[in-house]
């Protein structure tokens, strides 16, 4: 099965949240809510490409998804619904602005115009108190794109960005902010 404009997914773990963990040997949910989109899967396994595509992007790869691709939402009268790219059973379509990154051959690559950024924890002291354990927006570049690369700014870059411009994901246990390259404003 393929699609002509989208690319057909299923959820990593065949679970559209990921709300649990394990302590020993016991799995513990940690949250409930399905509206709360922290908790929304965003790993996604390929299951066919567009028919004409031409990307690097297989079947197999694992994928960086929006976190409403597997969330499940309220029509007006609280029906309980899937969102506009399910397909059935625990598959569904997206395209090519709906996800960010993919791990192909082990190797993580950044789709468009799409990087993602680690925070750099505060370790310094300072007589000016800082709120929150992070530099504030200052980060190393982890994975970058074509167009960062061509402009110097390779992987393990220090890096500035833009107010507002984080977008929280976890990647491989690693905490990682997803942007994109006009919001880089300056390297150090």
């Amino acid at each position: 099965m393929r699609s002509p404009f989208y690319f057909i997914v299923e959820p990593v773990n065949h679970k559209r949240y990921d709300n649990t963990t394990n302590i020993g040997d016991v799995e513990f949910i940690t949250s409930t809510s399905q509206e709360d989109f922290k908790f929304s899967n965003r790993m996604a396994k390929v299951i066919s490409t567009p028919i004409d595509y031409k990307g690097e992007v297989s079947v197999g790869d694992t994928v960086v998804v929006h976190h409403n691709v597997f969330k499940i939402q309220y029509d007006m009268r609280g029906r309980q619904k899937s969102g506009k790219s399910f397909l059935k059973d625990n598959t569904f379509f997206i395209d090519e602005t709906q996800f960010y990154a993919y791990k192909h051959n082990g190797e993580w690559k950044c789709h468009s115009q799409n990087c993602f950024v680690k925070p750099i924890d505060i370790k310094q002291d300072y007589f000016i108190h800082k709120p929150g354990s992070e530099e504030g927006l200052m980060g190393i570049m982890k994975y970058n794109n074509k167009d960062l690369e061509n402009l110097g700014i390779h992987n393990g870059t220090l890096v500035c960005f833009e107010p507002e411009s984080e977008y929280e994901f976890h990647i491989d246990g690693e905490k990682l902010y997803r942007m994109y390259t006009r919001n880089i404003t300056m390297t150090l």
